[in-house]
């Protein structure tokens, strides 16, 4: 028995619902791709954006004019003692311009506690005077974009392997290197290039 006009007409208004879902999803696709894209081109490091641990926004733009050193940190790991040395720094060399920035993780699951607690726990213990972001993930899907905007023009290679991996980042919004967990704060090293770049 054949198909009435209303079966036919039925069945290809299902079908075309099925090919416009279809359609929007590659739509959707296709958009987000464009975006990242042209944000991984784009974006320059001064649009990026972190929350300190007091729930304000805290735009890198405002350190243009600044040598900005930023650093994966956790408060309980083997390295957590170079909070001590990261102050010294900020100590020795704030007032000529270099920015310090603290941004906590758990990605390694060594920064158990919360904004409140990590933020207590550097005053109280290192006397931690430099800005201290809110938690934040350094790799996987969901990188914070300071870190996808490192992923995006150095590679992958250049994302954190372990907490306290240190971001030196010129005058000119330019990443000049990146410090493993074993390049101390106080390095001889490390401090002759901070004094280079200020």
């Amino acid at each position: 028995m054949g198909k009435t006009k209303t079966e036919i007409n039925e069945r290809k208004g299902v079908k075309t619902i099925r090919n416009m879902f279809k359609n929007i999803i590659k739509l959707n696709f296709l958009f987000l791709f464009l975006c990242v894209s042209v944000w991984s081109k784009d974006t320059s490091i001064y649009d990026v954006s972190f929350e300190d641990t007091d729930g304000n926004k805290v735009h890198l733009s405002e350190f243009s004019n600044d040598l900005i050193l930023i650093v994966n940190t956790a408060s309980a790991c083997g390295f957590t003692k170079q909070y001590g040395g990261l102050q010294l720094l900020w100590e020795k060399y704030s007032e000529r311009g270099l920015t310090i920035l603290a941004v906590p993780s758990n990605d390694f699951h060594q920064e158990p506690g919360d904004n409140e607690a990590i933020k207590e726990f550097c005053e109280i213990n290192y006397g931690i005077t430099f800005p201290i972001m809110a938690k934040v993930n350094v790799k996987g899907n969901n990188k914070h974009p300071f870190f996808l905007w490192v992923e995006n023009n150095y590679g992958s290679k250049n994302l954190p392997k372990w907490n306290f991996f240190k971001y030196l980042v010129n005058k000119n919004g330019e990443l000049i290197n990146v410090y493993s967990s074993r390049i101390k704060p106080s390095s001889d090293e490390f401090n002759r290039v901070i004094e280079e770049n200020l």
